[in-house]
This record gives C-alpha cells, structure tokens and sequence, in this order.
C-alpha cells in the first residue's frame, strides 16, 4: 500500500493558529473569554473533525489525512465547525444542547461559516476504523452489532430492544 499524505508541520501550526483564532473571535463576539482547546491530528475514520469532551479533558481532534487532501475545504469550515462545539458546550453544557442544534447553528453564523452537519469528500484509500461485529438476536430477528455497541451491552451502560418483538436482544451462541 502506497505511503497516504497527512498534513506537514506548517500546516498543522495553520490549523491550532486558525483554531485559536475562532476562540478568541467567540470571545471577542460574546465579550467572554474562554480557554484555548487542545488541537489533536489523531482522527481516523470519515469525520474530518471532532469535538471530544472526556474524563481526560476537551480538545478538538482533526483527521490528518482528510486534511490534507482537502486542506483549503477544511481549513474553512471544519475549524469553525469544531470550534462551535467547544464555545456552545462552554456556554451551555454539551448535555444541555443539542449537537447541531440552535445553539451551534448561532454559533457558525456569527463565525461567517456555513452551518452544515458534514462535508463530502472522496474519502477512496484513506485509513478508516475497523470495526469488528457481532451477531445479536431476539425472539424474530439477527442483527450484526459493531464492537462499539457491543461493548455498551457488555458494560452494561445500554440495552437494545427489538421494535417488532420487544425483547431484549442477547448475543447468539458462537
């Protein structure tokens, strides 16, 4: 398999450079100050960014690959986007609000960006998560479950229920 591009060093220092300028744009635009967010090149899969709140902490993780091969693209509207999330969650809570609901939308429009959910591109021979499945059923049907979902059940943080039967659905026998 070829070597894929990622973004170089001078553009990355673009990116936490425009990153932090949105944030003091919201600061300046809401007369609020607000701490830098941590800027990650991390971000594998479709998304070309994303807005992470964890027990770690809060940062915003780009997809270097994506960034790279749509540099310009991003640069305008996945930045502002991510930056949204992170000003809307300072001011309202990231439970309170709706991901990309008013709030967000608010948000974008003052920044000048375009508030769109998701951009596309061709993301043809860029790395992506695998996920690995597994095979779930109730009393009427199969389902095949990511490993994320799996894991929810496992954990015991979700349960799944069928919409036609109601039952619980439970891992098949291997």
């Amino acid at each position: 398999m070829p070597d894929i591009a990622t973004i170089n060093h001078g553009q990355q220092t673009q990116v936490m450079q425009e990153t932090a300028r949105y944030v003091c744009l919201a600061g300046e635009l809401l007369q609020r100050s607000f701490e830098e967010v941590p800027v990650l090149f991390n971000l594998k899969g479709r998304a070309a960014g994303m807005y992470r709140v964890s027990w770690q902490g809060r940062c915003i993780r780009y997809n270097p690959y994506i960034f790279a091969r749509y540099f310009e693209e991003n640069f305008a509207t996945t930045i502002p986007h991510e930056v949204a999330h992170y000003i809307s969650d300072q001011i309202h809570g990231s439970r309170q609000i709706r991901p990309h609901g008013t709030e967000w939308r608010e948000l974008m429009q003052m920044f000048g960006a375009d508030p769109v959910r998701t951009a596309l591109f061709n993301l043809e021979g860029l790395p992506a998560r695998i996920y690995r499945h597994y095979t779930y059923q109730c009393n009427c049907n199969t389902w095949q479950l990511t490993s994320r979902r799996h894991n929810r059940i496992v954990r015991g943080r979700v349960r799944y229920h069928c919409r036609r039967c109601g039952i619980v659905i439970h891992k098949a026998q291997d």
